[in-house]
């Protein structure tokens, strides 16, 4: 399942160089919703990993980004403690062009029937 979201670029960090196999980058976006007719904020950290890691690149801190995403969970058991693990693993980020996008509350997260980026159909017809 894929979702998207829409907020503002306040923080990315370097790449990690996790094992010889894995990489990854974080960034966070700042997401504003109209709560009951009142602004509230959060912060939405993501990761991207191995090729994927240079999309973000191309964005500054303070852009309005709408990032495509899926959300990935693991579990494990250490000394008898089961523990969680969840990212949020962006697949895609794009800018966003509006004039108000400072001043609109962003959307929340929607639900996107595209499961990844490797089943988007391109041909014309």
């Amino acid at each position: 399942m894929s979702l998207e979201i829409t907020g503002k670029l306040i923080a990315k960090n370097n790449t990690q160089q996790v094992s010889e196999k894995f990489k990854k980058r974080e960034f966070v976006i700042e997401i504003t919703e109209d709560v009951n007719g009142k602004p509230c904020t959060n912060f939405g950290k993501f990761q991207l990993v191995q090729n994927k890691c240079e999309i973000i690149d191309r964005f500054n801190i303070g852009d309005a980004l709408k990032v495509s995403f899926n959300i990935k969970g693991n579990r494990w058991e250490r000394d008898g403690k089961v523990n969680f693990i969840t990212n949020l693993d962006a697949w895609r980020v794009e800018s966003v062009v509006n004039s108000e996008s400072n001043n609109t509350p962003a959307p929340a997260a929607t639900q996107n029937f595209n499961p990844s980026p490797e089943t988007i159909d391109d041909l014309p017809f």
